[in-house]
């Protein structure tokens, strides 16, 4: 794969045989974004679960205490007093049946999380094949099938995020905007990481973080130590 000019500078400036420490490596991802865009800069997990296996998933949410710098759009599925709960607290898109011609034959997509009261899960479960693909489902782990609607929304909105396994057994998370202060990006990855920390299944036998790297969207990958992460 060709890299760009720009990327190759930026590459220079990555030692690949060093696992960084945390605060040098976002120091790095930072510095190394180089775009005329504000770039996200996103962390790679890779680790040693084995995803078939349903006692070693890795799925959760965190809620970053700096949020990601993106504007999150929520839809709401709910009836009754829900509806209301859910605009009141600021969703993008409430709804029930109206919303599955919409979005099955209409294509429509313009929404980032689904949450879901429990009673709409069945309406939900229609959409299965074209937002589970696409990491939509609402999920109970995930905090995005609740009654608690005011909640799940006001989290989403301050900056939660879900991780999950992907089907290398990596997890990737975004964790703020380059534009954020170094000190703003290492509370976030803190955040996560003892998040991740925490998640490890009791299944797994042998090493759960393999590897950790940061990037920006177009910047190289940086390596950080996983010594004190066990």
């Amino acid at each position: 794969m060709k890299h760009g000019k720009k990327y190759t500078e930026a590459a220079k400036q990555v030692d690949r045989s060093v696992a960084y420490e945390p605060a040098d490596a976002i120091a790095l991802a930072k510095k190394t974004a180089t775009a005329k865009f504000d770039e996200t800069i996103e962390v790679h997990i890779r680790t040693g679960c084995d995803g078939r296996h349903a006692e070693q998933q890795i799925r959760g949410a965190v809620v970053l205490p700096n949020g990601t710098g993106k504007t999150v759009r929520v839809l709401v599925f709910a009836k009754g007093d829900k509806v209301n709960e859910a605009e009141a607290a600021g969703a993008d898109y409430v709804g029930g049946d109206d919303l599955i011609p919409r979005i099955q034959n209409e294509g429509w997509l313009d929404f980032d999380v689904v949450v879901a009261t429990p009673d709409m899960m069945g309406v939900v479960g229609r959409l299965g094949k074209i937002l589970g693909p696409k990491g939509l489902m609402p999920n109970p782990k995930a905090g995005t099938v609740t009654m608690d609607v005011t909640k799940a929304v006001n989290d989403i909105k301050a900056g939660k995020i879900e991780y999950r396994l992907d089907k290398s057994n990596i997890v990737h998370v975004p964790i703020g905007k380059a534009s954020f202060t170094e000190e703003k990006l290492q509370e976030n990855f803190d955040a996560l990481m003892d998040a991740i920390v925490k998640a490890r299944p009791s299944a797994l036998k042998g090493q759960y973080l393999k590897s950790i790297t940061l990037a920006s969207t177009m910047g190289p990958g940086v390596k950080v130590s996983t010594a004190k992460f066990g």
